[in-house]
């Protein structure tokens, strides 16, 4: 019997391997960005453009609201969260870094949240103990990382 908290079907794989891509994409962009102007214009511009998508969207939509309560304050952070990270993403892919080695501590750096966050059972989510295989994929997405930055430069 597969475990319900585990995604089994292969479109979900395909949907979050793209995702992985489109950041990957995001990132590049945004970095050229940075290069073209200043830390804070590379992530004003993503933003501004995802919002008027987005209102765009909602307006031609207009869909119905999914729940009657309001969410909680700290559910609003994310776009703060999400400014800070292009603007650190932006400066990190335009340095000795590049683009390979700032994903690649991203991902390091997202699991490492995630761990403590099941751990701890942050935002409402049950707890959960980490298995030695996340450490173990966490060891090897760090060992990974390092390849990248220190060995993965040109001659």
């Amino acid at each position: 019997m597969s475990d319900p908290a585990r995604p089994s079907h292969p479109l979900l794989f395909a949907a979050a391997f793209g995702a992985g891509g489109l950041l990957s994409l995001m990132v590049l962009f945004n970095g050229t960005l940075a290069g073209y102007g200043s830390l804070l214009f590379s992530s004003w511009v993503p933003h501004l453009t995802g919002s008027i998508l987005a209102i765009v969207i909602l307006l031609a939509l207009r869909p119905r609201r999914a729940s009657k309560t309001r969410p909680p304050l700290w559910a609003y952070l994310g776009g703060v969260a999400g400014g800070v990270t292009v603007m650190l993403t932006s400066a990190t892919m335009n340095s000795a870094l590049a683009l390979s080695g700032t994903i690649a501590l991203g991902l390091a750096g997202q699991m490492v949240f995630s761990l403590f966050a099941d751990i701890r059972g942050l935002f409402g989510l049950p707890q959960r103990m980490p298995k030695p295989r996340d450490y173990l994929a966490l060891a090897l997405i760090i060992a990974g990382s390092l390849v990248l930055i220190f060995l993965g430069g040109a001659p």
